[in-house]
């Protein structure tokens, strides 16, 4: 595997530790024993942690998905950190340069590989989805083709968001977003702002956002929804919120993201979706819907499936090193790398609020054993209020 992380304590360094899921509920931060370092591989000290929702999953029920936790399990895989050591092989870094890592491995021998759709290898090896180690450690062993270089101008918090912000460049790489395309996004949590992001980044020259909660409406309208509408969880309103989305984008609706996956806002955005438009379904939704398929049929509305993502941090880093994209308002929290912040900024990430239902917590690690560091999470392991 590539390699998550177990330390080697060569001449007399620390103790290599990491935040490990034990059991429902329950974070243990103990030592993590990383594997010898390959020809092809760098280690690399982690400095920036991102919680995202699925940790939060696996910490409530040991599952999301399919995905069943099965013995302890490290947690994390939105994540940064700068080079300490390379492999005999490596090539394009060297030490101490400041990557953010793309957290899937996979086999490079199945046909989805051989296509280029390696984020469908069914060999995955990806960070945090057992029985897989993640990367909320003080340091990890990880190939170096899969650690992207960082520009000066692009922090290190800013590099592990590059994963849920790779979420919504590869769904408007599949929706095939343009600057004729107008985007409706259902739901403004955290893979919701970050497609809406990406979609204006690829020229999307109108986007109406939808959700349940008025706070993160002003959040997205905040960071550039052209119109937000509120919405409720009953699936009577369908049919007069879809007058209300078609009034609020004031043209057809091109494409949908459905970044909630609930039959109500499936069914919502296959109604709304003009005639021969599409509608993604992006992340993980309710494994069982109840939606107007055949109506959508009739019209045309092709159904588009995002699972993850493929070749996309160069582009995001892009994106955040030109300003195309600014993630940094979606950093709300900062915890340090102890037991008690770590605890805490799962906390906070689960109980959602004005934090991480909203946005993005990420742990960050300055100092190896002092701190971890949340932001839309952010685990930050030093100074809460020192950037990165």
């Amino acid at each position: 595997m590539g390699k998550g992380g177990m330390s080697h304590g060569n001449n007399g360094e620390e103790e290599n530790m990491a935040a490990w899921l034990v059991g429902i509920n329950s974070l243990k931060i103990q030592p993590f024993k990383l594997p010898p370092l390959g020809p092809h591989d760098v280690r690399v000290r982690m400095k920036a942690v991102g919680i995202c929702g699925s940790d939060v999953h696996y910490l409530k029920t040991l599952r999301c998905a399919h995905f069943v936790v099965k013995e302890p399990m490290v947690i994390g895989h939105e994540c940064a950190g700068v080079i300490e050591e390379v492999g005999s092989e490596v090539k394009n870094l060297v030490s101490g340069d400041r990557v953010a890592l793309e957290p899937g491995i996979s086999c490079w021998r199945c046909s989805h590989c051989k296509e280029g759709r390696y984020n469908l290898c069914p060999d995955m090896k990806f960070f945090a989805t057992p029985p897989v180690h993640g990367s909320l450690a003080n340091q990890i062993v990880h190939p170096a083709d899969l650690c992207f270089k960082l520009p000066e101008n692009v922090s290190l918090e800013e590099g592990a968001m590059c994963e849920p912000l790779s979420v919504g460049v590869h769904a408007c790489r599949r929706a095939d977003i343009g600057p004729e395309t107008n985007v409706l996004i259902m739901g403004a949590g955290p893979i919701g702002l970050v497609t809406m992001l990406a979609a204006r980044a690829f020229g999307a020259p109108r986007i109406v956002i939808v959700d349940v909660d008025d706070h993160r409406l002003s959040v997205a309208k905040e960071l550039g929804a052209d119109e937000i509408v509120k919405v409720s969880t009953n699936i009577q309103d369908v049919a007069g919120e879809v007058e209300m989305i078609h009034k609020a984008m004031g043209a057809g609706v091109d494409v949908t993201f459905d970044c909630a996956g609930f039959d109500k806002t499936m069914s919502t955005a296959l109604s709304a979706t003009r005639a021969g438009g599409r509608v993604c379904l992006v992340g993980m939704g309710h494994n069982e819907m109840t939606v107007p398929l055949t109506p959508a049929a009739a019209r045309e509305v092709d159904v588009v499936g995002i699972f993850r993502y493929k070749n996309t941090w160069p582009l995001c880093i892009e994106f955040l090193r030109s300003g195309k994209i600014d993630v940094k308002p979606l950093i709300t929290h900062r915890f340090g790398f102890s037991q008690e912040e770590v605890e805490e900024a799962f906390e906070v990430s689960a109980r959602g609020g004005n934090a991480i239902k909203l946005r993005k917590f990420m742990l960050l690690n300055h100092v190896v054993g002092e701190n971890l560091h949340t932001a839309m999470s952010i685990l930050n392991m030093k100074d809460k209020k020192k950037t990165i």
